[in-house]
């Protein structure tokens, strides 16, 4: 088992955990874009049915009974086209609340790394510590040695 299990498992559950996120800001995104293209679509049929409406009402004489008809569906389609307007309203707060979770699951993921790069600094700082005292004491050790044999090669 890693020394680093525990961070590293930390690590893939908040990865998993930023991936979902993401995906949930992507369907938001791909669902305000979708409000936006029905808004659109209303405020073109909107616009073009009340040019056609005015270009051809001039030659031709209308009734009192048509009149109100095309007046009450171009409120319909007026207030089909604010519904819409409060609709992408939601749609926009959604994708802001997507993408704060999204950043906050980034941030957790970036602090997890960084313990992790630090713990394994820190681990080889010991490590390299330990390799030193160990080379430091095997000098020592032969530097001792060679000093009594120097003794002994004097003394014979």
């Amino acid at each position: 088992m890693s020394k680093f299990h525990a961070i590293e498992l930390a690590i893939q559950v908040a990865t998993r955990q930023r991936d979902a996120l993401a995906q949930k800001h992507a369907q938001a995104v791909r669902n305000l874009d979708f409000g936006k293209s029905q808004l659109s679509q209303l405020e073109s049929y909107a616009t073009d049915t009340d040019t056609r409406w005015s270009a051809g009402g001039g030659a031709v004489a209308l009734s009192a009974e048509l009149l109100r008809h095309h007046y009450s569906f171009m409120e319909r389609l007026q207030g089909a086209v604010q519904m819409q307007t409060g609709v992408l309203t939601n749609l926009q707060a959604q994708v802001a609340l997507a993408h704060k979770a999204l950043l906050q699951a980034e941030y957790r993921l970036a602090g997890f790394g960084a313990v992790l790069d630090a713990r394994k600094a820190m681990h080889a700082n010991v490590q390299a510590r330990r390799e030193q005292r160990i080379t430091d004491e095997f000098a020592s050790l032969r530097h001792t040695q060679n000093g009594a044999q120097r003794r002994l090669g004097e003394n014979v």
